[in-house]
């Protein structure tokens, strides 16, 4: 008998089991009570054509050194795009860019019509007026359930003070910063 660790041969079914007691709609619905930001992440394609998703599963993971991570479903079309990409860029969008997010949350053979954008680390498309931005080489990626999860490091980023868009309960939002840092 060995002691090594055994890998499912399906990444996506590690944590799969029709044996769950959780219901998949009712435990969606209560993520989605975190309410997060949207970003839309672009790599260029190994054919030399941008690419981009609308994702609100953007997180810092270490300041030193600096790293993110995102997450996208094994069955996207755009997966290998990203496996096979050097870098990446988070674009987090303003308030005003919800249009933008739903642009880049559908299926499209060109999503970057009428977009304005730069070429950034890796030719990943970097968006003009979004709150920020993070250019990141690609450091490792991980297989949890039914998501491939991206692990960045960060090589160059920008931002400003622009109102960002929000997410949660299914829908877009605004942050009022109203009571911030009051007890």
């Amino acid at each position: 008998m060995s002691d090594s660790t055994k890998h499912p041969q399906d990444p996506a079914n590690e944590l799969a089991s029709d044996n769950s007691a959780i219901d998949p709609r009712d435990f969606r619905n209560a993520l989605g009570t975190f309410a997060t930001g949207v970003t839309i992440v672009t790599a260029m394609s190994a054919e030399g054509k941008p690419y981009g998703i609308t994702c609100n599963s953007f997180a810092s993971v270490s300041l030193n050194p600096p790293l993110v991570l995102w997450s996208l479903g094994v069955f996207s079309q755009g997966l290998v795009i990203f496996q096979n990409a050097s870098h990446f860029a988070v674009n987090v969008l303003a308030a005003s860019q919800q249009k933008l997010a739903q642009q880049f949350a559908k299926s499209s053979s060109d999503k970057f019509a009428g977009v304005s954008w730069t070429p950034g680390l890796g030719n990943a498309p970097v968006l003009a007026d979004v709150v920020a931005s993070f250019q990141c080489r690609a450091a490792n990626r991980y297989y949890g359930g039914d998501h491939v999860i991206f692990l960045g490091a960060v090589e160059a980023y920008a931002h400003n003070r622009r109102e960002p868009l929000l997410f949660a309960q299914g829908g877009f939002g605004r942050f009022l910063a109203g009571d911030v840092g009051k007890a």
